[in-house]
C-alpha cells in the first residue's frame, strides 16, 4: 500500500513539475523532515488554507514565547533550568519563523514573470 502511494504522489509531482507548480513547503516537518504539499488547487485549496493558518499560529506563538523569554532573560536571577528552557522553546520558534519565511519567499513571483497591473500610471513627470 505505501509504495502505491508513493508512486501515485511521484505522478503527481512530476505532473506538478510539468505544469510548472513548484510544491509548496509546509509549516511543519514529520521525522525531522520536511513536508511538501503537491496541489493543483493552488493557494486557495483547503490544506494551503489550513497552512497559512498553521504559519499564523506558529509566528504568533513565537511572539508570545519571545515575551516571555525578555522576562526570564532580564532577571539576573533565574535558575539556570528556566533560562535553558527558555532557549529550548526560543530555538524551536526560530525553527518555525525560518520554515515560514522560506515557504513564504518561495511563493513570491519572481520580477519579470508576473503579470503587469492594471490601473493608472504615472509619467515620468509626475515624479520630478
Amino acid at each position: 500500500m505505501r509504495r502505491a502511494e508513493g508512486d501515485r504522489q511521484r505522478r503527481q509531482d512530476l505532473a506538478d513539475a510539468a505544469a510548472g507548480l513548484q510544491p509548496r513547503l509546509l509549516p511543519w516537518a514529520r521525522d525531522g523532515k520536511s513536508c511538501y504539499l503537491s496541489t493543483d488547487g493552488g493557494p486557495d485549496s483547503y490544506l494551503s488554507r489550513v497552512a497559512d493558518a498553521m504559519e499564523d499560529v506558529q509566528l504568533e506563538m513565537g511572539a508570545e514565547v519571545l515575551e516571555a523569554a525578555a522576562k526570564i532573560l532580564a532577571d539576573p536571577v533565574s535558575p539556570h533550568s528556566e533560562v535553558r528552557y527558555v532557549a529550548l522553546r526560543l530555538a524551536e520558534c526560530l525553527n518555525d519563523a525560518l520554515r515560514v519565511a522560506e515557504s513564504r519567499g518561495a511563493r513570491i513571483p519572481v520580477p519579470g514573470d508576473e503579470e503587469p497591473q492594471e490601473g493608472p500610471t504615472l509619467a515620468a513627470e509626475a515624479f520630478g
